[in-house]
């Protein structure tokens, strides 16, 4: 496809997620030459980065996940050198990434968030106990994929998920836990996809079940009917765009006993291995693999326009 250029997939990186980012890397960048786009991988470093212009590219595919790739970095530099990509803008993937700041900005606009707390130190992970109560989740505030993400059911607990979490980042977040199903929408372009309703067969949806085990259930649930479900992918894009995202991402939450739907993270640069959901929801709305990934690459067409 001639009308894209010679197309950049920047995969890799140098985030804890690089792993991850090389599978999804390679899955695009194979989607996209098999529909004859000019598409070359690029092991992101600053260097490379920088280099994009000056090495022929007219676009860039953003495989990224972590910082440094989903985190505004990256896409502030290619604002720089006048590069057209895919998904978010700069300000928008920052705000993203921050767990804290993004629900700060959901509830400023009145979505429903978990409830949460900063935790500063030992002292505060002992206290939240008290006013989160059991369950809740600590986790770094500028991670994804679940790195440095725990689960304390237990109040003895609370310290070493703090320090697991604090290892990743200075700012750490306690959410309080929600019972019930998690579900995912991903957003593409002015549309929310198929809802999918997400079961690990571990305690929670850590790495291990999104990337490495074969046990984790994924599905549309259908049980909730299509009113219902149109009424929580309305409730995804709402929260998409009040942290100004734009071009394709995902939206994660959780139903309570109630059915009361409580958000808990955007991704602007979602994973696309064998085990992502974008991919899952895209193919519940009839799109195979490479379909999605040309859509997501014309956005650049609109952006550039």
């Amino acid at each position: 496809m001639s009308r894209f250029g010679r197309v950049a997939v920047l995969y890799g990186g140098w985030s804890d997620e690089r792993a991850v980012s090389l599978d999804s890397g390679a899955a695009v960048h194979a989607a996209l030459c098999s529909r004859g786009v000019d598409a070359h991988l690029v092991d992101a470093t600053p260097e490379r980065v920088l280099g994009l212009r000056e090495a022929g590219y007219a676009r860039v595919f953003i495989a990224l996940h972590g910082r440094g790739g989903e985190d505004g970095q990256t896409q502030a530099v290619l604002d720089y050198l006048g590069l057209p990509y895919t998904g978010s803008g700069f300000a928008a993937s920052a705000l993203a990434m921050d767990k804290l700041r993004t629900k700060q900005v959901w509830s400023a606009a009145g979505l429903p968030t978990p409830a949460y707390r900063i935790l500063s130190c030992e002292q505060d992970a002992e206290q939240v106990v008290e006013t989160l109560g059991l369950p809740f989740f600590v986790k770094p505030a500028r991670e994804g994929s679940s790195v440095g993400l725990s689960k304390v059911s237990v109040a003895s607990a609370a310290v070493a998920a703090y320090q697991r979490a604090v290892a990743q980042d200075e700012v750490v977040v306690a959410e309080a836990g929600v019972s019930g199903p998690e579900l995912t929408a991903a957003v593409l372009g002015e549309l929310a996809l198929p809802l999918i309703q997400i079961t690990p067969a571990t305690e929670f949806y850590d790495y291990a079940a999104k990337y490495e085990l074969d046990s984790t259930r994924y599905g549309v649930p259908e049980h909730l009917g299509s009113a219902r479900m149109a009424e929580l992918q309305a409730l995804a894009l709402r929260a998409y765009r009040a942290l100004g995202c734009r071009g394709w991402g995902r939206v994660d939450f959780m139903l309570d006993a109630d059915g009361q739907p409580w958000l808990l993270e955007a991704n602007t640069s979602p994973g696309m291995t064998s085990h992502s959901l974008v991919p899952m929801a895209a193919r519940a709305a009839g799109m195979d693999f490479a379909d999605l990934v040309v859509a997501i690459l014309e956005q650049t067409l609109e952006v550039a326009a």
